[in-house]
Parts: C-alpha cells; structure tokens; sequence
C-alpha cells in the first residue's frame, strides 16, 4: 500500500512542496555542498566530483566566470586572472595580509582590498559569492526542490568582520543563511551522528586544518547536546604553507632564482602533487628545470615542523582554556585535507599518545556536519541535536581613564546576552562615547576597537546619578549587537558590530599572548588608574559642594578640607604625565585620598541631614 505525505497542520502553506537544505564548506582549497536524504547526510556530487576547488578565473576572453576544476586547469594568459585562497583575504585590510602571494591588490584603505582582475575590480567577497554561487548550481542540478536555507561553515576563530563578510558573500550569492556554523562543530557533529558511542566519551578534541586555517576545538557531547568549551586556532596556517614550503625547496634545489606569477602556480601545483603523493608512499621522485631527486616523508616532516608546532602549541592553549588535560579527552577527531599527511597524523598522535579517528572523509566530514544541522534547524526531530558554540575573544568597552572593562570573557558560551551598568563622571553630563574592544588586557590602547557609537539626549544630573545599562548580545551566528539605555530617561542608542575589517594572525597571538605575559603588570596598572580616578572624583565634587554649603561647617574645617585636598592633588599629578605609578607613589595617593575621606565625610553627613531637615520640615508624621 503506498503511504501518503505526512503534512502537521500549520507547519507549512505547501505541504507538498519538495523542500531541502544544504551545509556548505566554504574551504580555502576545497569548496563542498550536501544534503540530507532519508535522514542521511550525502555530498552532492557533479560527474563523481565531489570537491569544488575554491579557485575563480576572470578573463576577457570569457564572459562567463569560471569556478572550480575549469578554473583549477585553466591556463594563465595575459587576459585571465586565476585566484586561489581567497578564504585567507576574507575581511582583512591591505595592511593586515602579510602573507604571500601572487596577486595585484588595490588598497582601499578601512575596506577589504580588491584583486585587480582584467574584467575590473572584485572584493574577496565578490570572489567567495562566486563560489557560492557554483555550490547552488549543483544543488539545482539535483531537482532537489526548493531551498528552505542554508549553514555555512567559518573557521572557529574566525572574529566578527571575517564573519560578517562570509555573510554578505551568502547574500551576494542568494542564499539564504539560517546559520554560520563553527567548523570544528560541524565536524563533530558529523561523527556524532554516525557514531552514537562518541556521545559516551565526554569529551571530544577535533583538530581541524585545512588549506589555509587551523582551528582546535574542546567540545562535550552528551545525550544530542554539543557544547564547546574551548576554541583556538590561526587563521592563516594550513596545507597551502607546506605547498609553499615545497616549492621552495624544489627552487633552492634547482637554484632557481625569481619566477613570474604562472610560474610560480604551476610550480604550487607540482608541490601540491608531490604532497599528495606523499600521503601514500614514503618517498617521490621529483623533477624540476634540470633538478632531479626524491622527496621523502620523513624530510617532509622536518620541512612542516613549523606548521605541526604552531598547530600543538595552540591545541595545547585551548587545553588549558577548557581545564582539561590530555588524559582526560575520549576522542581526538582529524579533519581537513591537511591531515591526510603522514607527518600531521604522526605528530597528533604521539602528543596525545592515543591514535586519532578519521574514519569520515576529512575532505567532507564538515559539509556533513553542516548538512545535518541544517535539517535540524528546519525540521522538528526527537533526534535533533542542540549545539552551545562559544566567542573566541573577550568583549569589552573602555570606561574612564582608557581602562577595559569586560562584559564578555572568551570562551563564552553563545547564544548571549550580558548587561552592565555604568554611570556619568562629571555633573550635567548630556552624552557619552560607547566604545567596544575586543581583546585580553586591561587598557584600550592594548585591545582591538570594533566599533564606537555616540548615547545623547541624557538629561542633565549630578555625576554617578545616570544609570547607564549597556547590554552585549551575541547571536548563534558569532555576531555582536551593543546597546546602551539610560533607564531614568528611556534615551538610548544601538549598534550592529560590524567591522570591514578582521584581526591578523599577529593581532590575534598578540591579543592572548600579551594578556597572559602582562597580567600581573595590566592589573597594578588598572588598580593605580582606578584608585586615581577615584581621588580624582572625590576632589571634582568637594569643589562646588565647598562652594555651596560652606556654611555648615567653620571657617577652620573647611581650612583643613582644602589643605588635605591640595596634597591629594599634588599626589595625583606626580604621576598623571605618563598615566604610571610606581608602589610608593600609589601608596602616597591612597593615603591622601584617605586623609581627605576622614575629613570630607562628616561634611558629606551635614548635607545629608540639611537636605532630609529640609525635606522633612513643615510636615506632619501621615505626611511624611
């Protein structure tokens, strides 16, 4: 007997409607698009490929733009333009790519800079939207039905602009997002699926390198739940470094000295070949312009010892982030192209001393993933699973004195929303700048800025009465809103995070390494910037409170008020030139400032009680 659709009322206006969703592994090599068919994730495959090369040729010659294996082969002429790799050009400045490579780039200051192709200009998020775009070909080509939406892989330690412009490359490209998704996540999302007794091992470490990015990610897994406790990784280190590190081998061999652009691709596509080959047998010969010789695994792993040291050194960070040790983790999961080298395989599983899974296809294991949570997020299911991602880089805004203070520390838990509430330093103050940094030390000037936005219209009160309430949200998709409402007066002021460009890799060591060297320096520091503030506060309000209720007190005392206010400003200014203090002069404000408190407070107390005689005069007990 043949069964009829399964329609739940309400849920959908076409229940009949064939409808899909795909995950999508926007790879700095390799590009992959799947599905979910019978519950089971499939890699949607053109002629038996299965891999999209992330490469793009512009030409001339060719008004239509070629992606992927076309484009892989095509020759360089004089009217093309080939581009590999456009993953690691993704929100950065011209001043930000420090690494190599071999195309014409146009500055374009704050933006993202442009390859200068023959037929004009192209963003890197032109060029991923034209990736993209090659990925909804092939699900068209499917019949497949209708589109309900689509997850997008990023780099875990992707931060807010690279992920706003993989976005944007989404929209350009007309699909339509339902979420980015971490792709360490995605992976272990895959092998969840697939292999229910990981769910039994706790916790699960996925060792993620790619083409061009590495990430390390700790997640628990328990019972459907997903929850990453740690992440880590550079965006900029990956498989196309050990092609590089090839290439120069294969030149210093040959004594070759400097190479044009096609040269140089054709000589990265050897290397690459050599790579690959190595994967599977000890050695290869290898010949290049009158060189002739062989390459062994082994001299390839001394080659990449840089790559693999960097990547244990950060899996080692991301440890300690999740206060685990080794022992501790049940499964070390292997994914990307890159981990198909022997020399990776062998220096994970003697750090770890435990042999590492890749019994998914490292090429595709990110694209199943997303494939899955894609169909989870648009389909109820008693099996669906429930991911908890986390923010990278702690976020923060600066406060007085160029101090930081953090409303969101890294390695928080996202989906989050986190308030804080703050007051104005000076009397009859009517705005203030909100300013968001990202980073891990104390003062602004060591963080990174992300955005700034003006709060006006505050009507005017006496300093520390406005009760300022600023409030970070951060969505599932690694994107931050900041808001700000002075809730005496409802004002408020908001802004969508969203920088043009991303942290280097420099920022991005620079940011974490710095917090940890400098941590006990940053915290004397913030301790004398606040004690001087404080000092400095109580001064600017006993000026004008002398000035008006002098009265309450003899002309002796208020004598002795501004002696003691004198030598707590004297303190100050000895180290107010370069904003530092060394113990004895922290000592020296401290002591002033509670010379002057012991004096201050009990004409603090006088006004305190003229105000409540006065409010309280003239009137009956029931009045009051």
């Amino acid at each position: 007997m043949a069964l009829l659709q399964i329609s739940e009322p309400g849920q959908n206006a076409l229940p009949h409607a064939k409808q899909y969703t795909l995950g999508i592994d926007l790879g700095t090599t390799n590009t992959l698009v799947a599905t979910v068919r019978s519950a089971q994730p499939q890699i949607l495959k053109t002629e038996d490929e299965s891999l999209i090369p992330s490469v793009v040729t512009y030409s001339t010659s060719n008004p239509q733009v070629v992606v992927g294996t076309k484009a892989l082969g095509a020759a360089v002429k004089a009217d093309s333009l080939t581009i590999r790799s456009v993953k690691r050009f993704m929100g950065r400045s011209a001043a930000e790519i420090k690494f190599s490579h071999p195309y014409p780039l146009v500055d374009r200051g704050d933006s993202m800079p442009a390859f200068n192709t023959p037929i004009g200009l192209k963003s890197p998020v032109e060029v991923s939207a034209d990736i993209l775009t090659s990925t909804m070909l092939r699900a068209e080509a499917a019949d497949l039905g209708d589109l309900a939406g689509a997850v997008v892989t990023v780099p875990a330690y992707f931060d807010e602009s690279q992920r706003e412009a993989t976005r944007k490359a989404c929209e350009l490209a007309g699909i339509p997002l339902l979420k980015l998704l971490n792709e360490p996540t995605a992976a272990a999302l895959a092998y969840g699926k697939s292999n229910p007794e990981l769910q039994k091992d706790g916790h699960v470490l996925v060792f993620d390198l790619g083409g061009g990015t590495f990430d390390v990610s700790i997640l628990k897994i328990q019972d459907q739940l997903y929850e990453v406790l740690a992440t880590g990784g550079h965006t900029s280190v990956g498989g196309d470094d050990a092609d590089r590190l090839i290439a120069k081998w294969l030149r210093d061999q040959a004594s070759t000295g400097e190479i044009d652009t096609q040269a140089q691709h054709e000589l990265e596509a050897y290397a690459r070949e050599i790579k690959q080959q190595l994967s599977n047998n000890a050695k290869v010969e290898v010949n290049f312009q009158g060189f002739s010789g062989v390459l062994t695994q082994d001299q390839l792993s001394d080659m990449i010892a840089p790559i693999t040291d960097l990547c244990l050194k950060l899996t080692e960070r991301a440890l300690r982030d999740a206060g685990l040790t080794k022992d501790q983790l049940g499964s070390i999961i292997l994914v990307g192209g890159s981990t198909r080298m022997p020399a990776v395989q062998q220096a994970v599983q003697a750090f770890f001393d435990k042999e590492p899974m890749s019994s998914i296809n490292p090429d595709e294991v990110v694209a199943l993933g997303a494939a899955l949570h894609a169909n989870d997020l648009t389909r109820e299911s008693a099996n669906r699973s429930n991911l908890i991602d986390v923010t990278p880089l702690s976020l923060g805004l600066e406060t007085m004195g160029g101090l930081v203070e953090r409303i969101i520390s890294r390695n928080t838990p996202i989906p989050i929303s986190k308030k804080q509430t703050f007051t104005t330093y000076q009397d009859g103050q009517t705005g203030l700048i909100v300013h968001v940094v990202q980073g891990e030390r104390e003062q602004v000037t060591d963080c990174r800025s992300l955005a700034k936005f003006t709060l006006s219209g505050i009507p005017p009160m006496k300093a520390g009465v406005a009760r300022i309430e600023v409030n970070f949200s951060i969505d599932t998709n690694g994107l931050l809103q900041v808001s700000a409402t002075e809730v005496n007066s409802g004002v408020q002021a908001s802004i969508n995070v969203k920088p043009t460009q991303g942290l280097s890799e420099e920022d991005q060591q620079r940011l974490l390494t710095e917090g940890m060297q400098h941590a006990e320096q940053d915290k004397n520091t913030r301790q004398y910037l606040e004690d001087r503030l404080e000092a400095e506060r109580e001064l600017e309000a006993l000026t004008p409170a002398l000035s008006e209720f002098g009265h309450l007190i003899s002309d002796d005392q208020a004598e002795v008020i501004q002696h003691a206010m004198q030598v707590l400003e004297l303190a100050i200014n000895q180290t107010k030139a370069d904003d530092k203090a060394n113990q004895d002069q922290l000592e020296q404000i401290r002591s002033a400032h509670a010379s002057l408190k012991k004096l201050s407070d009990p004409f603090a107390a006088a006004i305190m009680n003229q105000a409540v005689s006065s409010e309280l005069s003239g009137k009956t007990p029931d009045q009051i």
